[in-house]
Formats: C-alpha cells, structure tokens, sequence
C-alpha cells in the first residue's frame, strides 16, 4: 500500500526529518536482512535494534523509516516518533481503515493453538478463486510486528485480506483485532500452546475467546464445532455463527473419504443440503478440519460451496509444517516449526498412517505448556503404541535418554529405509534435525 513520508508522519504523529516529504513507499518492512526496494522501513528494538541497520535500509532502497527521537539516519529521511511499535500499529489501523473500501466485510482473522498458519493457507486459497487478489498473512506474520505489517504491505485494491494472530497471553489478541478489526473471526482449537502463560487450557480459551469478542454485530464468528471450549465461544461474540466440523451439528461438515500414501485427504463436505468433494493438498487428517474452516469462509464471503471445494487444491503449505521430503533411503516428514500437545498427536498419527520401513520420531521439547512433564510422556506413550521409536532431541521429558545431533542421525542412517518425523517447539530448532539428515 503506497504512502508518503509526509503523511505517514501525520498519521503516527510523527516529526519528519532530513529529507524529502513526499518520498513514497510500498509497504513497511522490519528486518533489513529481508527488506525489498521501496519499502519503507520501522526500527524495532528487538533481539537486533533496528536502529544499528538505518544504513543498510538506505542502501536497500528504502524510501523513508520510522525512527525513535534522536535517532535518525544522516541520509535517509525518518519519521521520529517516541514509540516505534505504536507508531506501526498506527499505521497498520490507517491501512486498515484504507482497505474497507475494497474488502468490504471479507478482511479474515483467525487464532488458534495449533492449525493457524495451515488454515491461513488454506483460506487463502479459497479467497484467491473467488476473489483474485486476495492477500493472506506470509509466514508467521501474527503479532504485534506483522499483523500491521501485513495491512500496511496489502495493495491499494485488494479483495479480500487473511490476518494471523497468535497469543502468548491475555490480552494481545484483543490488541491485534483492534488494529485489523476483521470482520470474520476463524478459531481452530484450542490446546495446550502457551498454556503455562495463561493458567492452563481455560486460559487459552479466554485468550483466544478475544478474537470472536471483537467482532463487530454484523460479523461472523467461525467456529470448531469438534472443539468444545472454542464452540462455547458463540456465546461471547456479537456476530453471526457459523460452525465447522465433523459433528452432525457442524454448519459445514467433512468426512474424509480417502487418502493418497502422502497421507493427504479427499474429503466429502457438505453445507445446507449440498454436497461436494475435493482434495486438501496439505498432509494429513487434521488438515481437513482445517479446510473446512476455509470453505466456511468462502461461504459466508458469498461463495458457492462447490467453487470454495475446489479452490482447496491450489493450497501451498508452508515450510516445517508437516511435509515429506526424501534423503536417500529415509523419508522425512518435516513439521519442524513448532510443537504442543495436539500437534504432536497429528503429526505421529500421519508417520503411523504413511511412513514406510521402520518409524521414527525424533522430538524437540514442547515449550510453555502446563503440566509438561504429563504432557510430554502422554506424547511418548502415543508414539508406543503406534509402533514409533522416539529420539529425544537434546532433553529427557519423554522417559528416554536425550540424544545430541550427530547421535539421531547416526541412528537413523544405520536403520535402513526409514520414515522419520521432526518436531518440536521453536526453542528446540529441530528444523537443524532435519538441514543434518538432508546433509548426510
């Protein structure tokens, strides 16, 4: 979305200094290491202070930045303000204000404990057939940085807009809605994510319940009819309420019919009496919960139940999120970027279903999840009884010996043809497990 220095300046109530007032950008970036031309650029004081990397924001080709007070760089002209991240969310509400006339009710938010990025996905596929144009949030875009990120980096018309938000305590949901304030709230579960933030699984509830609390009175709320805690959020929203799920009760329901030996699903949806079929693209049966959702919003969007179907078949995942790739003999299902109790369950459920030779798991630590020594043993004894052997990547809370990098690659390289998952959360970087058997 194209916007001037000047005017940036008075929306964030800024001071513009050292420069040209109608320098224009397209869009705002955060990190320099990933900044395109004519982006303008937002110092964050983060694990790297943005502020050290002004220099390489001009050399990239950035029109302006915003700047904390007194720190300007000498040849790139900044916006000053007192607080960087204020000053983004600001401009990401101007955005968003901007992006009314051409979305109209179709701007999407949706949170979730596991799913949200899959669904994201999937979403995004469905809108983009029936409204070419549609954006969608990239990668993991959903906090504070990329929700106002994604509005500010839409273009001038676009159709129909996709926004993560994700939740580390009580509280931020509700400050992400009021910077997108979506139309349509999509909530996929509930787990144990960030359950030891907020008091367990209730207060993952009440977090997440801030989502379809914000809607307005002629929103939707789109809601997991399998997932108990999210259904009962219906009775805290303000909007309509569409349910999805394999219940009988759910608005739009799926049935997997069948599954390639991927593990991907074809699935038979249906919604007010009518019927249709269609491959989910992404790997596994959670997946089609997941689509599900998508098709509900294509609905409640305007389309046909057919066309929302069959857009599910365009959907690209997303890397670390549950996809297959080969080294040599081994098979390896790559769900590396982040793990809780839910996610673990789908993922070894999809090796159990459609891996080959001997099975293996090696998983990272779940983090900030109550109860984790419970928890993580729950997982272990899960993979035992599907006939999967754990490697614990550098901890002991599955009940096995933790085991350091070259030892799990050592272990499955001398097992033969094999299929292998890699999970775990962030903090684990078992995304290296997976760089190291590419490797070997």
């Amino acid at each position: 979305m194209r916007i001037d220095a000047a005017s940036a300046a008075r929306i964030v109530s800024g001071t513009l200094v050292g420069g040209d007032a109608g320098a224009v950008a397209d869009g705002i970036w955060f990190d320099t290491r990933s900044l395109p031309a004519g982006r303008a650029f937002v110092a964050i004081r983060a694990e790297r202070d943005g502020h050290d990397h002004l220099g390489d924001a001009f050399a990239a080709g950035a029109p302006f930045a915003l700047v904390e007070r007194g720190r300007a760089h000498p040849h790139l002209p900044c916006v000053e303000v007192d607080d960087t991240l204020a000053a983004l969310a600001a401009l990401g509400g101007h955005c968003r204000d901007r992006l009314s006339q051409s979305c109209g009710h179709r701007i999407v938010g949706i949170t979730g404990s596991a799913g949200k990025t899959s669904t994201k996905q999937l979403i995004g596929a469905v809108l983009s057939a029936g409204f070419p144009g549609a954006v969608a949030a990239s990668a993991s875009l959903n906090n504070d940085i990329g929700v106002p990120v994604t509005l500010a980096c839409a273009p001038e018309a676009t159709p129909a807009i996709v926004v993560e938000m994700g939740m580390r305590g009580f509280g931020e949901i509700a400050r992400l809605c009021a910077i997108a304030r979506p139309m349509i709230g999509v909530v996929t579960n509930v787990g144990d994510a960030h359950s030891a933030r907020v008091g367990g699984r209730d207060g993952v509830a009440r977090a997440k319940s801030e989502l379809a609390q914000s809607l307005p009175a002629d929103g939707t709320a789109i809601l997991n009819a399998d997932d108990p805690r999210v259904s009962a959020m219906a009775g805290v929203t303000r909007g309509a309420v569409v349910t999805y799920g394999s219940a009988p009760s759910a608005g739009v329901r799926f049935e997997v019919e069948s599954r390639d030996v991927e593990g991907r699903a074809t699935a038979r949806f249906t919604h007010g009496g009518a019927t249709a079929t269609g491959l989910v693209p992404l790997v596994g049966d959670h997946m089609v919960a997941n689509a599900a959702a998508a098709v509900a919003v294509g609905i409640v969007c305007g389309m046909t139940l057919s066309d929302a179907v069959g857009a599910l078949a365009t959907a690209e995942g997303v890397a670390g999120r549950g996809s297959w790739t080969t080294a040599g003999d081994v098979r390896i299902l790559d769900d590396s970027y982040n793990a809780n109790s839910a996610s673990m369950s789908a993922a070894l459920s999809v090796l159990a279903g459609s891996g080959t030779g001997t099975l293996f798991a090696v998983l990272g630590e779940m983090a900030e999840i109550d109860e984790p020594e419970r928890a993580h043993r729950v997982v272990a004894g899960g993979a035992a009884e599907l006939g999967i052997t754990v490697l614990a990547h550098a901890t002991t809370m599955y009940g096995v010996p933790a085991m350091s990098l070259a030892e799990i690659v050592g272990v499955i390289r001398a097992a033969g043809p094999c299929s292998v998952l890699v999970k775990g959360s962030r903090a684990a970087r078992t995304e290296r497990v997976v760089a190291a058997l590419m490797e070997s």
